[in-house]
């Protein structure tokens, strides 16, 4: 018999995010702050010190951020576990029911439900009551350093585009230059995680040059703005 194999993209949810995130946040932070610093009539070396001083900072910021919200994660299915180990060290029994009543609540019959729940509390009673009652499995498990590392790397590699734009630029045009070759890789960047995710590649190309856009349209006028207010 041919095995039967379905191929499905909810599992790339958690890490497509991630990478996403963190790309578009590098792209978009740091082209906006070249954009507006060289809007105001920075020259070059200030330029390119900012957008490096800003690859730095951001992607810190996304490491340390990401890191305190994945351990506070991390710390409660912790303490969600340990709560889950000792009631059932003092309560086996009522942690059975309690188990069969949630596969009862999913579809099986009464006698079903109890033989499952019983065979699972034998073979490792605290994995089952944490993947079938508090949701946690190994795959998903908070890991603070991974997504740390994770999301300081992916702003890094978003921050390319526009550092490279910044060293290969004339210095009249980098502001311009800056914007549109932010403005492709945005696009790139979207479309992929729409395709990777099995949405509309267009759509999702569309959303996030959108957004980087406006973003970089408003500290561009920023920019422009205190660069005449200092003349």
């Amino acid at each position: 018999m041919r095995r039967h194999r379905e191929i499905h993209r909810t599992g790339r949810v958690s890490w497509l995010r991630a990478a996403v995130l963190g790309a578009n946040d590098g792209t978009i932070s740091i082209s906006s702050l070249i954009v507006g610093v060289a809007a105001s009539g920075a020259d070059a070396r200030t330029v390119l010190i900012t957008g490096i001083a800003g690859t730095i900072a951001g992607a810190m910021s996304m490491a340390a951020g990401e890191y305190v919200s994945v351990q506070s994660q991390a710390d409660t299915e912790k303490a969600d576990l340990a709560l889950e180990m000792e009631e059932l060290r003092r309560y086996p029994e009522r942690e059975t029911e309690e188990l069969t009543q949630i596969y009862v609540r999913r579809g099986l019959d009464r006698p079903l439900a109890e033989q499952v729940a019983q065979q699972l509390m034998a073979n490792d009673a605290l994995e089952a009551h944490a993947r079938d009652e508090l949701g946690i499995t190994s795959a998903l498990r908070a890991r603070p350093i991974q997504a740390a590392l994770a999301s300081a790397g992916s702003f890094f590699a978003g921050s390319i585009v526009p550092i490279l734009t910044v060293l290969l630029s004339p210095r009249a045009w980098v502001a311009e230059i800056a914007t549109g070759s932010a403005l492709i890789a945005l696009s790139l960047l979207g479309g992929w995680a729409a395709y990777v995710g099995g949405a509309s590649v267009l759509k999702g190309a569309v959303r996030v040059a959108f957004w980087g856009a406006l973003a970089m349209g408003l500290s561009g006028a920023v920019g422009s703005l205190f660069g005449l207010a200092a003349d």
